[in-house]
């Protein structure tokens, strides 16, 4: 009985002792059954949802509790279950699918995973994320891949590549079966199994530096690199990080324009493209926009496969550029920016096309600063050409500047249809304008009747009556003296300028001639009671006048002067009879001396 006893003792013994569980491992089991519900939740739910993040936070106390008890948190992977300490700490359920832990982990590559104290909860949400963020269709990459990305430092891992690679060239594989020992990993395997190659191949000591440095082995291959190769590198990533935002996002969407095949994203691009149209306009960037608009301009040349509706798409891009909103917001820019770059912004303005002659005409009339409003006209010089009637509307403007900027534009034409136009300016409230209109008008029509120039003899703007006279005195134009009569009989002509008095006889003499020849020859002998000094002054401008007309009427009035008219008139008659005989003398050819005889 005692023998026995003592059996039943020994076997409850063994009983016991089995159902006692070791308490790193339970304490696994625990971290890796909130890591499953945790993952599950963030699928389902999202990260940002009150129950994700409810188990994300216990998961993370769990496993802070863990590292501070046991420093590491160790796990080997198999096809569908997880092991620590030869025992299983995770399976698969039969439902589970592809979508288990242990699976996932194994078809990315992973064969051990081990966490470090020190895993902060920016760390867990990173790890987490990288373990199911392949559900996104647009991020391919395994978690090895993106886990290598972030470089965790309280994280390690070994791969499959990994073990292949230090296997290579052994009698038998590196199995991954349990580890035995509790305090060694499969890492601990690999780092012996390569000092072991480095020590027969001579390179120990630098290699196993290495593998000291290195905590987070990603298990890649890389290429070796020379030191002038890594400094290469340097400055390309370097220039890289310096690359504009804007300029890089461009080439970017540039490169998809140029190779992507799917129709669909193709329709998106185009869209996208014209949200890139307007954040340039509204931002000034007139030389990026203008290689925006060279690329949409290109685009049938280098994608000849391109269908008919992404053509259009681009087309309408293209077309929308001249767009109210968008001319808006170029002068709604420059305004606020008087000391925009501009560089850009003529091509933009030509690219909007004649259709956007009308809402160029407003921004022209709309803008501030002249520096603005000359690439503006410049602008319309060529778009208008064959769109004249907006501009021709804003010549009845009352804006000054702006009515100025259209006369310039159609002096450079400098097409005589519009001198009727232009003539009409002649009245403007503006002096500069009128001004500049007698100006553009003597261009677009530079001789014939000078009648509507004489009219402009009663401007009260000395400025304008001095514009209109020059024109006057080129010959180019004729009038009856009778068109004079109202210049001459003005109460205020006799107390205008003595430069201006002259220029306008001299008016006289290119237009009239001899038909102004009766009106001189009474300020010669009509006595003055009133004015006297200024008709004397007047007849002394007459004299210097008929002079230069040097007709025979004019000389005879000269020689009827020189007998009746006052002291300072006969003088001036004198003086012009004078340098008439010279002219004449001068004018006749010399005769020639006859030679000596012999």
């Amino acid at each position: 009985m005692s023998d026995l006893k003592a059996a039943q003792d020994m076997m409850a013994a063994a009983v016991a002792a089995k159902g006692t569980e070791d308490p790193e491992v339970a304490s696994v089991k625990r971290v890796l059954k909130l890591l499953d519900k945790t993952a599950k939740s963030n699928r389902t739910y999202g990260a940002a949802n009150p129950v994700a993040l409810k188990f994300s936070q216990q998961l993370f106390e769990e496993l802070s509790n863990h590292l501070t008890t046991y420093a590491k948190l160790t796990f080997l992977v198999t096809r569908s279950e997880l092991l620590c300490k030869d025992e299983v700490v995770y399976q698969a359920e039969k439902e589970g699918g592809s979508e288990n832990l242990a699976f996932k982990l194994y078809a990315d590559g992973i064969r051990e995973l081990v966490l470090h104290q020190g895993l902060t909860e920016e760390d867990l949400a990173f790890f987490l994320d990288a373990l199911w963020a392949g559900q996104d269709k647009e991020n391919d990459d395994d978690i090895v891949t993106r886990l290598w990305q972030k470089n965790l430092a309280a994280l390690t891992l070994v791969t499959a590549e990994e073990v292949a690679k230090v296997s290579s060239g052994a009698d038998t594989f590196l199995k991954l079966d349990p580890v035995t020992t509790s305090d060694t990993t499969l890492r601990d395997l690999l780092d012996r199994e390569r000092k072991k190659k480095e020590a027969q191949s001579g390179n120990s000591e630098t290699q196993s530096a290495t593998q000291r440095t290195a905590r987070f082995q990603s298990g890649l291959v890389g290429y070796e690199v020379t030191e002038e190769e890594l400094a290469a590198l340097a400055k390309e990533i370097e220039q890289e990080s310096q690359q504009d935002s804007t300029t890089y996002i461009l080439d970017v969407l540039t490169a998809i324009l140029a190779s992507e095949q799917s129709p669909l994203l193709l329709t998106k691009l185009c869209s996208l493209w014209g949200h890139v149209i307007t954040a340039l306009v509204h931002a000034g960037k007139w030389a990026v926009l203008e290689t925006v608009l060279s690329i949409l301009h290109e685009t049938e040349a280098v994608r000849p496969d391109i269908t008919e509706e992404h053509k259009q798409q681009i087309a309408a891009l293209l077309s929308g550029l001249g767009k109210p909103e968008h001319i808006k917001a170029i002068e709604a820019y420059l305004n606020r920016t008087p000391n925009a770059n501009t560089e850009g912004l003529s091509t933009v303005l030509l690219m909007t096309g004649p259709e956007s002659v009308s809402l160029l005409c407003s921004l022209l009339a709309n803008l501030e600063h002249p520096a603005h409003q000359a690439i503006v006209s410049e602008t319309l010089q060529t778009l208008a050409k064959d769109h004249i009637d907006p501009l021709l509307r804003g010549l009845t403007d009352r804006r000054p500047a702006y009515v100025r900027n259209l006369l310039a534009i159609v002096a450079k034409w400098n097409n005589p249809k519009f001198a009727d136009t232009v003539e009409k300016l002649v009245r403007h409230p503006d002096a500069q304008v009128r001004k500049e209109a007698i100006r553009v008008f003597g261009l677009l029509k530079p001789n014939g009747n000078g009648a509507r120039l004489i009219l402009c003899l009663s401007d009260g703007e000395e400025t304008v009556r001095i514009a209109a006279l020059k024109l006057l005195t080129t010959g180019q134009y004729s009038a009856p003296f009778s068109q004079w009569t109202a210049v001459l009989s003005d109460d205020t002509f006799l107390d205008r300028a003595l430069s201006e008095k002259r220029g306008v006889y001299q008016a006289i003499r290119a237009t009239c001639g001899d038909e102004a020849v009766p009106y001189w020859q009474g300020l010669f002998t009509e006595w003055a009671w009133t004015n006297r000094k200024k008709k004397e002054e007047c007849a002394v401008l007459a004299a210097e006048a008929l002079g230069k007309l040097a007709t025979p009427a004019a000389v005879a009035t000269l020689e009827l002067g020189q007998k009746k008219g006052g002291a300072s008139v006969r003088q001036a008659c004198t003086m012009a009879l004078s340098q008439l005989h010279k002219q004449s003398k001068s004018s006749q050819p010399q005769r020639k001396q006859p030679e000596d005889a012999p």
